[in-house]
């Protein structure tokens, strides 16, 4: 898929601040710093679409992307980071979990996870919930160009026993070097076609 004219389109933390219409959506959660602004950075071929940031958590809010009135990408907050107030978590928490309970333009959910470490309990707890919405998913492991070409293969099936994900819904991924992005661009046109 070629994608001409990606823009970022709106920040929201309420169901009345949604996009309208009908435009399918592709959902990308992740804990913090999982590189999910790297991946749309990269699948659409910009520098700085999604700000990207060496600070994690910095996403409160939902991002709506539009990708050539197509489909959203529609990056969640991060997870998983400590330094948010616990008020601020659950704020947030709440909003993400309405979103995926509620929104019915949901085509896709891709999670984020770093190729180079075990999957967080966060990240289980996140596809346990992805997993009970029903949606259609895929996991993807991301960064992984900081470990060796010949070892990734290997911290895939890992992380697909860890997480109990067939093998054939989970992709490694690196926004360096581009590593299976036309594939996951096959996952995301046959998701939409499939609507």
């Amino acid at each position: 898929m070629l994608i001409k004219n990606p823009k970022f389109e709106i920040s929201v933390m309420n169901q009345s601040q949604y996009p309208k219409g009908n435009m399918p959506e592709i959902v990308l959660a992740g804990k913090s710093n999982v590189g999910k602004s790297s991946f749309i950075n990269s699948m659409t071929n910009r520098k700085s679409l999604a700000r990207t940031s060496s600070t994690p958590g910095k996403t409160r809010q939902l991002n709506f992307y539009n990708m050539d009135d197509i489909f959203y990408f529609v990056d969640l907050p991060g997870y998983g980071y400590s330094e948010m107030s616990k008020k601020e978590q659950e704020k947030v928490g709440a909003s993400t979990e309405t979103y995926l309970k509620n929104r019915k333009n949901i085509n896709l959910i891709i999670l984020l996870v770093d190729i180079r470490h075990k999957p967080s309990e966060n990240d289980k707890m996140m596809l346990d919930y992805i997993k009970s919405t029903g949606k259609h998913y895929i996991v993807i492991t991301s960064k992984a160009d900081k470990i060796a070409k010949t070892k990734v293969d290997s911290y895939v099936a890992d992380i697909a026993k860890e997480l109990e994900v067939d093998e054939d819904l989970i992709f490694a991924y690196s926004a360096e070097t581009k590593l299976n992005r036309d594939t996951i661009w096959e996952v995301i046109e046959e998701s939409l076609a499939s609507e």
